[in-house]
């Protein structure tokens, strides 16, 4: 296309702007490190209470085939990420893939939406772990005074101290580099995991194979809604899912996919990584692969130690406990949950300063931001605007109601990705691709129309949030980013040398 809107920015010179000396961030993650990245944002409280909900509401003990299914749909998308993040490593994910191979202003667009997602994320995180916090030290007969406390349900003046404090902390530990982010994660990881491990040990000892009949539970039609807190696709078609079933593990799957969210923002830490082109794939492939697994797992046991017609909704792993007879370990589940959460906000709030970071050094946001720390090599400009931003909104915000944006900002970038993968592989077939994602088109065009069917799914309201932020985003490039960006002022357009 030659309209300056779509106008792409070559990958050699997005490579080549990651060496610039004021620009460049430190090359300092492994393997192993991205995986224990993607482990801790992907698994947070939903392992321990999405399970349940779910298994009681929407498909019995076949839970377990719906995450198999969510994690199919998440596999589609992640095999599209790690051919680009290996191939493009640079700082930015959807963003920089998007600009590479569908244009300006569609690169504009996702990372606008890429902002909002993390953003919001990382807020909606930290006043959930504030939450488990508040639980866990109302159990010790500790209180907070009630202006600052939980916003949720809230009267008059009220400030969530706790989770403002957490995105503080967390936003110094990202400044002072990416090594220490990553150990700090590494630990917190660990503590989650062990705690996740010994709550399946321990619950395989309570099992009773009754409570597994029947493992597909009979069909149950269900109503479909009018207003719009009802899935867009409704809406539209009239059409009405079922509960339980075959349909039912669909329906379940479109739920549970959201506990998998966040392996896509190991892709934003493409540029930090030694050897990106080996360690991406394997980052997102196996986070993804490990989570998958302890879900399916903690599903069998929760259906296992109760029946899911008698499972609760707010706590169904504790209370199975409770059910067995052990109690003490609704505590110990708390405390594994509010560890974990400090992993999810400080990765999200991680891939949200990177996005900013590769857009700032495009000049489509303001360049002052893309100028990294002299001594730890870290975007800290963005990293502390954003950061005291979300602290702020976490701390006066009730953000129950805005959580879904996240979902749908996800699912639209996995889309982007999915049609980028297709696109540059027409136009630059002769890029070096060190992981190639299998059956082009096709795997890509089913992992588009996956990502759309779960798109539909969410409640019309979404959408409409979702657009009007579009429409912000929008009216902010044509105001500042096309006449800013380095492309429109010819400066990336000096000579750079061939693919390798």
């Amino acid at each position: 296309m030659t309209s300056p809107l779509f106008r792409t920015k070559k990958v050699e010179q997005s490579i080549r702007d990651t060496e610039e000396p004021e620009h460049a961030l430190k090359k300092s993650l492994s393997a192993l490190d991205l995986t224990v990245f993607g482990v801790g944002v992907i698994i947070g409280t939903g392992i321990f209470v999405l399970t349940g909900t779910v298994a009681k509401n929407n498909a019995g003990p076949a839970v377990a085939l719906a995450f198999v299914v969510a994690g199919v749909v998440c596999a589609l998308a992640a095999l599209c990420y790690a051919e680009f993040a290996s191939t493009v490593p640079v700082a930015g994910s959807a963003y920089t893939f998007s600009y590479a191979s569908l244009g300006e202003l569609p690169a504009w667009i996702i990372g606008w939406d890429l902002v909002l997602e993390f953003a919001l994320g990382t807020a909606v995180v930290a006043v959930g772990w504030s939450g488990y916090i508040h639980s866990l030290l109302n159990n010790a007969g500790w209180e907070l005074p009630v202006a600052l406390g939980t916003r949720d349900g809230a009267e008059g003046f009220g400030f969530d101290i706790l989770a403002a404090a957490l995105v503080l902390v967390l936003t110094g530990i990202l400044v002072l580099g990416m090594k220490l982010s990553a150990r700090v994660t590494s630990v917190v990881v660990a503590i989650k995991v062990t705690v996740v491990l010994v709550v399946i040990i321990a619950g395989a000892f309570f099992i009773k194979g009754s409570n597994y009949k029947p493992f597909v539970p009979d069909a149950q039609p269900v109503a479909a809604g009018q207003s719009l807190d009802s899935p867009l696709i409704q809406l539209i078609f009239g059409w009405a899912p079922a509960n339980f079933g075959v349909m039912g593990i669909f329906t379940a799957a479109s739920v549970v996919f959201f506990a998998f969210i966040g392996f896509d923002i190991v892709a934003t830490a493409a540029e930090e990584t030694r050897n990106p082109q080996r360690d991406m794939p394997r980052g997102i492939l196996g986070s993804l692969f490990i989570c998958t697994a302890l879900y399916v797992a903690v599903s069998i046991v929760v259906t296992g130690m109760q029946h899911y017609s008698e499972l609760s909704v707010d706590a169904p792993l504790a209370d199975a406990f409770k059910a067995t007879g052990h109690p003490w370990f609704a505590g110990f589940i708390s405390f594994g949950a509010a560890v974990g959460l400090t992993t999810v906000c400080m990765i999200l709030l991680l891939g949200q300063t990177r996005v900013f970071f590769a857009m700032s050094r495009d000049g489509l946001l303001p360049r002052f931001f893309s100028r990294v720390h002299p001594r730890f090599r870290t975007p800290h400009r963005p990293t502390v605007l954003l950061g005291v931003i979300i602290a702020v909104v976490a701390g006066f915000t009730p953000l129950t109601e805005l959580a879904e944006l996240v979902n749908i900002g996800t699912l639209f970038a996995f889309v982007v990705v999915a049609i980028s993968v297709i696109i540059l592989r027409r136009s630059r077939p002769d890029l070096h691709r060190s992981f190639r994602t299998p059956w082009v088109p096709f795997l890509p065009v089913l992992s588009v129309a996956a990502s759309l069917w779960l798109m539909l799914n969410l409640p019309a309201e979404t959408w409409v949030r979702f657009g009007i932020w579009m429409a912000i985003g929008i009216v902010v490039y044509f105001l500042y980013s096309r006449t800013h960006s380095r492309l429109a002022r010819g400066e990336d357009k000096t000579p750079v040398p061939p693919a390798r």
